[in-house]
């Protein structure tokens, strides 16, 4: 029982010791050493002020751009758009090529229909002059 408390215990020191060694590790900003800061200069004129407050903008906008991917994202996200709307214009023109089949295949479905009634229409009127001729060779048979 001694040994498997000494167990228990060494592996929870082992947990909490490797807790803290990993603290560390917690966070780290991406692109951290690439940012460059740069120290505002104050100076007399309005215009230098300003015109280092917009480098510094850009120099930030730049940090920010970096860190969120930049440029490579924003082509990436382009090309991805420009191939969702080539996927597009090719559903369109699938769905205009079926609309075309389509309306050539009830076409074609209603010809046909309209053929087998007249099929079936001149059926009948074989049957009847069938019928009638044979009633007529009846008719001349019973009569001699």
């Amino acid at each position: 029982m001694k040994i498997f408390n000494h167990i228990i215990i060494s592996a929870m020191m082992m947990i909490t010791f490797s807790c803290a060694a990993n603290a560390g590790n917690v966070f780290t900003p991406l692109n951290f050493d690439n940012a460059q800061y740069t120290s505002s200069s104050s100076g007399t004129k309005i215009a230098a002020d300003t015109t280092s407050i917009r480098t510094s903008a850009k120099q930030t906008a730049t940090v920010i751009g970096e860190t969120t991917g930049g440029k490579n994202m924003q082509t990436a996200i382009t090309e991805l758009d420009n191939a969702q709307v080539e996927v597009r214009n090719e559903l369109l023109n699938y769905k205009t090529k079926y609309s075309e089949v389509d309306a050539r295949y009830n076409a074609v479905k209603t010809e046909r229909s309209n053929l087998a009634k007249q099929i079936r229409a001149c059926e009948r009127k074989i049957r009847r002059l069938d019928n009638a001729k044979e009633k007529i060779r009846r008719n001349m048979v019973t009569a001699n």
